[in-house]
Parts: structure tokens; sequence; C-alpha cells
């Protein structure tokens, strides 16, 4: 099993309090989670303030962009993966999104990621495009066909609904081979993508026989449409984690933290197929022997990677003590397994 940090790129106000990290912090969380061990780091992304956080917190939040900032972090890291989780895919013409994804790839030696999906909160959208209509759904589907094309073809073109470009040529390409896109999302339009289009499939908050199932179904659908799922379809699951030495403990940070918050005002849009009330078994919260009992129930499910760690922490000391314990705990456990 590999372990991904989720990154305060646009989690200021969401996931984590405000304030909660500037960007020198921001960093240092990045180089301290390839210091302990994780595999990967994986960068929200938001543009504007939601309504809802507004109305919680009188400073806006620091939302950073997830490109420059991983760009950033390439210069400085040496071997973990750099991942957007996720890249909002109504915010960028396909075309650009195309030039970040494989700058990003070139500058960092071969290691983005590219977790992308339509975004949580359409607000966002109909404040950048007010009066503009857009199927989210049908749009993340010709965008992703839109970037494979812009990766691997010499002059690209594409003509859909929603997207459209002629006769492109976006040099340079991804370093890899094939820069992996993950299909980022819970609902049955996310999984579709995840069979039809893309390399991986990224949801959240799901138990192991829920990620067992989308991966059965996942894999039905890609056999009957492209005869199987590509080499190396990574299954990256997004999850929050509080250990601590007891059950109560765990509990106790767990529900003192913005991440629960978080979690509990998604029930109604994001997670709303998950209930609130067994967060437990959706998530990494408990002592160390549970939570790696845990880990071994995702890794059975089919789960590559736990990406985009959330911490029950409300500061940045607190989050990195939390990944040093972790690193320690359960990191470490599964190295020597």
């Amino acid at each position: 099993m590999r372990f991904g940090l989720g990154v305060p790129t646009g989690t200021e106000g969401l996931m984590y309090p405000v304030p909660y990290a500037d960007i020198g912090q921001a960093v240092r969380l990045a180089v301290e989670a390839e210091r302990l061990g994780f595999d990967s780091v994986w960068a929200n992304d938001h543009v504007s303030t939601q309504a809802y956080v507004r109305e919680e917190f009188e400073t806006p939040p620091r939302f950073y962009d997830p490109f420059g900032y991983l760009s950033y972090v390439a210069a400085i890291t040496s071997r973990i993966r750099l991942a957007t989780a996720i890249m909002v895919l109504p915010f960028r013409n396909p075309v650009v999104a195309a030039k970040q994804a494989a700058t990003l790839d070139q500058l960092s030696g071969g290691r983005a990621v590219l977790g992308v999906g339509i975004g949580a909160y359409r607000e966002e959208y109909e404040a950048m495009n007010p009066g503009r209509p857009l199927h989210r759904g049908e749009h993340a589907a010709e965008a992703i066909q839109a970037l494979q094309a812009l990766f691997t073809r010499r002059r690209a073109s594409f003509h859909g609904r929603w997207v459209d470009f002629h006769d492109v040529e976006s040099y340079p390409k991804p370093m890899q081979p094939t820069l992996p896109i993950l299909s980022g999302g819970n609902a049955p339009g996310s999984r579709t993508r995840a069979a039809l289009y893309a390399d991986g499939w990224l949801p959240a908050c799901l138990t192991p026989g829920e990620v067992a199932d989308g991966i059965a179904a996942i894999g039905d659908r890609a056999t009957a449409a492209r005869g199987g799922l590509p080499p190396g379809f990574e299954v990256a699951l997004q999850v929050a984690v509080c250990v601590a030495p007891t059950m109560e403990e765990a509990w106790r940070r767990f529900r003192a933290s913005q991440i629960h918050n978080h979690l509990v005002s998604l029930s109604g849009s994001t997670l709303k197929d998950q209930g609130v009330e067994d967060l437990a078994r959706r998530n990494l919260i408990g002592t160390p022997e549970s939570v790696a009992e845990q880990v071994a129930a995702y890794r059975a499910a089919g789960v590559d990677t736990m990406a985009g760690l959330l911490f029950a922490a409300n500061t940045v000391e607190e989050t990195v003590d939390a990944m040093a314990e972790f690193s320690e705990t359960i990191i470490g456990r599964e190295t020597i397994g």
C-alpha cells in the first residue's frame, strides 16, 4: 500500500480552519511528507470561497494554484509523486490544462499524476461563468479524452458538445509515456469515466466493500468497452485520518477537528450516499492496530494508494506530529510487512 498526503492548496476553510497554512507552511508539509516516507502529495483545486465557508469564517481562506504549488515542490523534492486531487475540469480549457500538467511532469522528472473531476461546488463554476450552463459530467468525459489526445498526438483536435479545439500542437509532451489521469468521485458518472477513458479511479470515504463493488463495476464496464482496464490502473482512495492510543481518544480528536465538520457538510452533496454515522468505516480513525487492520481491508479490496490523506488536526504543527506518528505506526508497519 502507498500513502499520499493531502496538501493545503484548497483545503483552508474546508478541511482545515482559517487560518491554517501560509504558502511556506504548505510547502513544508510536502517536504515533511517525502522525509516521512509518504509516496505522494495531492493538491486540491479551488478558485473562490464557498458560500458556507464565508458564513463560518470572517477571514477568507487562502487557495493556492495546484500547478504552481506542485511545480515549486518538484524543485525541492526528489521522490514523491505530485498529484492533483482533484483538478476541477470546468475551471480550465483542456488545452491549457494539458500544458500545465505536461510542464509539471517535465519539471519533476515524470512524477505528475492528474486526478480530475467535476468539482464539489457548482457555485465556483457559476461565479466564473455566469449565465453559461454546463453539463459537468458530459464535459468531464470530453475533457479527459481531449487531455489524452493532447498528451499523445502530435497534432490534436477534438470536437465535442462542450470541448472544441482544432489542430493544436502541444509540446513538450509529458515525460512519462502515459501521464496517469484518475477519474475523481464516488458517483456513477465518475466510475463510468474511469472505466471508459481514465488510468485510475479516485473516490473518497468509501468502505472496503464499497470500493470492491466499485472496482468490479468499473472492470466490467471497461472490459465491455475497451477490452479491460489499462495496465497499471490505479485505485487511489481519499480518506480522513486520526490515529490515537485509544479509540475514545481518536474519536475525541476527530470530532474536534475541522475535517469532521467538513465531512458532515458534504453529507448533503459529494458524499450524499454515505451516512455521517459510520465515518469510522469510511476513514482511518482508531488505534494503530485497528487502523492497520482497516488498511489491510482496503488493500484486499483493491486499493493501491491511500491518497490525499487528511489528518484530523487544526494546525500545521499538529499535522506534522500526526504525520510522524502515522509514518511510524502505519507506513513503517506496511514497509516491514
